[in-house]
């Protein structure tokens, strides 16, 4: 075994692995525990990788020399160099100066790690199919039913971990018609087979179970309302809080079933709309009607959606892609008139972010008693039929109320956010960011560039910079709402960075290809945008989206000079950035190091296409 001493971490050498990799275990050097979610960074050529639950994460090889640098939250970073392919271990020492104090008031518990975490039961098994059968009893809030979960081993090993609300009944579990042995701790069910089960093989059980859900707010799982004529209007909304608070099913972003069938029993008269391709219906005689749906494309599990009213539809096309629409019937008018929008924006969606992502399911626009949410294949809208967000102007700029915000939005995420998801809700910047950026690039698409950049601007205002975009891991923690507006801006600075807009159009269409159906961590996203432009932006994403201060841009005048340097918390931050002068607009290249420039009367930094902060200095004269 060869170890060197770094600092404040050790790093230990040991001989080169089978794989022809490095091996890096990330450890807390107190606690010797891992630490999941550390950011590892090769220089040169460019590559970021993350820390598993183990605190393991694998590097490529190289021929030469690496420098690695490893940062996670609360610990102070560690720098390697590293050659050929090995196993290192860093111990990183906890700092409280590297505490943030808004994330130090977040306070986590058993039960969010079994709900956050990609345990060793989870892990164990790739799922393959749901088969969904529910019954609501309406008076009675209650709902009973089964999920056939089809998954496969991906090691040998007699428990899964699936997830239901402990306020929920499990009334049996089948595995070939025979009950198995299962235990709860908070909302994990941990179910036991009599016999270990082999690697690779597949297998079902039948996940019988019934309650009454829980109703915790707008977004809360499932809310039993009415419609203005008394008639009941029931749905489901469930990011964050989680699917398991009304269906059983392994509740977390990893690993998604690559399709689906919902199955649901409503009274008749009622109707149901939920994912996917409407397949039948069925009087089942006794004052029950099932609609059933098939999902044909992996789909996450709060995606999975109940929508039941009195609903009236009618139908269009985009291509081979069905467009539906399901309202109330007093609202068919205006519904007729509001969701005219849709089609132009899947258009311009397709434009620039390629194909519509679920063809054989189709596209669905559902009006729902309460604001939206982007529900996959079946979005849900209850922006009252207005402009703007409930007929607000959302970026106060004069642009969003040319346009109806919840169908602009939610119908982005069919892009970001269900067919690219983020592996863990501390990187849900991933879908949010992304698809506010979709909303300017709708802006630009519709009505201009300018507006666009108007738009883009407005965002500025929400930002609060007291948080890191990306929150802890592994404890279901929904990060800041920064994540959208910052994570917007984020990207729209990105893009003037590249400064290239036929190239940065190109990546735009080409990402959710690369990505489509697949969920996915920040480093791949750095690790994609390092290779399309073949430049190394890793600092920049670790400032933007790993610490809560954007860069600030310190500007000095003196002796028709101005001095410039940027101040930011990662070392290496060399960010370009634009200025206007008396000849035109220049591009400059700030580092921490102080530089300069003449200074004419009309310098200026274009702040109006980075998300940055210029702070002028007194003179040092």
């Amino acid at each position: 075994m060869k170890s060197t001493l770094l600092s404040l971490f050790a790093i230990s050498l040991i001989a080169c692995s089978s794989q022809n990799q490095i091996e890096i275990n990330v450890i807390d050097a107190d606690t010797r525990l891992p630490i999941e979610g550390a950011r590892i960074y090769v220089d040169d050529p460019p590559f970021a990788a993350r820390s598993d639950v183990h605190g393991k994460a694998l590097l490529p090889e190289t021929s030469g020399t690496a420098k690695i640098t490893v940062h996670a939250k609360n610990h102070l970073p560690a720098n390697l160099v590293l050659s050929g392919s090995a196993t290192a271990t860093a111990a990183l020492q906890f700092d409280s100066t590297h505490v943030n104090p808004a994330e130090a008031r977040l306070t986590f518990t058993r039960a969010d790690t079994l709900r956050g975490s990609y345990g060793p039961y989870r892990a164990n098994n790739d799922l393959l199919h749901y088969d969904l059968n529910v019954r609501l009893n309406i008076e009675k809030k209650y709902i009973s039913g089964y999920n056939t979960i089809t998954f496969k081993m991906l090691e040998k090993g007699d428990r899964v971990q699936i997830d239901l609300f402990d306020n929920m009944q499990v009334d049996s579990i089948l595995f070939n018609g025979t009950k198995l042995a299962y235990n709860r701790e908070f909302n994990a069910v941990f179910i036991d087979f009599p016999e270990k089960l082999a690697a690779a093989e597949t297998a079902s059980i039948d996940f019988h179970y019934s309650g009454h859900p829980l109703e915790t707010g707008r977004f809360g799982g499932i809310a039993f309302k009415q419609d203005s004529l008394g008639n009941p209007w029931i749905y489901t909304a469930c990011q964050g809080i989680g699917a398991s608070l009304w269906w059983p099913n392994k509740d977390q972003q990893p690993d998604e079933v690559d399709s689906m069938n919902i199955s649901v029993e409503v009274h008749t008269g009622l109707t149901d709309v939920s994912n996917g391709r409407f397949t039948g219906k069925k009087d089942l005689g006794d004052g029950f009607t099932r609609f059933d749906w098939q999902v044909n494309y992996p789909i996450n599990n709060y995606s999975v959606s109940l929508n039941i009213g009195k609903y009236t539809h009618w139908a269009d096309t985009l291509g081979e892609v069905t467009l539906d629409f399901w309202v109330l019937p007093y609202h068919l008018e205006q519904a007729q008139k509001q969701f005219a929008q849709a089609k132009p924006m899947l258009q311009c969606y397709e434009e620039w972010f390629g194909p519509y992502p679920f063809p054989k399911d189709g596209y669905k626009l559902i009006e729902v008693p309460y604001s939206g949410m982007e529900h996959q294949s079946a979005v849900t809208y209850g922006n009252l039929f207005q402009n703007g967000y409930l007929g607000r102007d959302w970026t106060g700029v004069g642009v969003s109320t040319k346009f109806d915000f919840i169908i602009i939005h939610e119908s982005g995420h069919e892009w970001f956010g269900n067919s690219v998801t983020a592996n863990d809700v501390s990187d849900a910047w991933i879908q949010e960011g992304w698809c506010t950026y979709a909303e300017c690039v709708y802006v630009e698409c519709m009505f201009g560039y300018e507006d666009a950049l108007k738009y883009v601007n407005g965002y500025k205002s929400k930002v609060r910079n007291a948080r890191p975009i990306i929150g802890p891991t592994a404890v279901n923690s929904w990060p800041t709402g920064d994540q959208y507006f910052k994570g917007a801006l984020f990207l729209h600075t990105l893009r003037h960075v590249i400064d290239d807009d036929v190239q940065w159009k190109a990546m735009l269409r080409d990402y959710p290809r690369h990505f489509k159906y697949k969920n996915i961590y920040t480093a791949d996203v750095i690790n994609y945008f390092n290779t399309y432009f073949d430049r190394n932006l890793t600092a920049i994403f670790e400032q933007y989206l790993y610490h809560a201060a954007i860069p600030v841009l310190e500007v000095r005048f003196e002796n028709e000079q101005v001095n410039y340097r940027w101040r930011t918390d990662v070392d290496g931050f060399a960010m370009p950035v634009k200025v206007l002068t008396d000849t035109g607009t220049q591009s400059i290249t700030p580092t921490s190091e102080w530089q300069s420039m003449a200074h004419d009367a009309s310098w200026q930094v274009a702040t109006e296409l980075f998300y940055i902060e210029v702070d002028t200095l007194e003179s040092a004269q």
